[in-house]
């Protein structure tokens, strides 16, 4: 039985190298991001909490279903505990990096990381 090894032409071997260059790349771009400097919350039509990155705190959010925890640690911001039915931004894990965000629909709570200073994110377009 020949090795599958033996199958691959010299084009196949260029594509191969060529996309882990782009994945690490890619890789090297998001290693590279910018740390957020603060934790933004807002209920969908004002800011209900800022609070810096670097802390340990917990807060308890109250929204239209009821009360919604957000712990502040060093692996980052993330939803503890919702009283939203399917439980999604449970799962999305912690945050730390500008930009990310976590969004409780039901609940209508949207926590967002901001950087502070110079680092300030640079949009495009934002949209309300």
């Amino acid at each position: 039985m020949r090795s599958f090894w033996r199958f691959m032409t010299t084009g196949d071997w260029l594509l191969v190298v060529a996309l882990l260059a782009i994945a690490a790349a890619g890789l090297a771009r998001l290693a590279s991001a910018p740390g957020g400097g603060r934790v933004v919350v807002t209920d969908g039509e004002r800011t209900v909490l800022t609070a810096p990155l670097d802390s340990h705190n917990s807060f308890e959010l109250n929204g239209p279903l009821g009360l919604s925890r957000l712990e502040i640690d060093e692996r980052g911001a993330r939803i503890t505990a919702a009283p939203c039915p399917r439980r999604v931004c449970l799962t999305m894990g912690p945050i730390r990096q500008s930009g990310e965000l976590i969004a409780c629909i039901p609940n209508r709570i949207l926590v967002r990381v901001e950087a502070t200073g110079i680092q300030e994110a640079a949009f495009d377009l934002i949209s309300r």
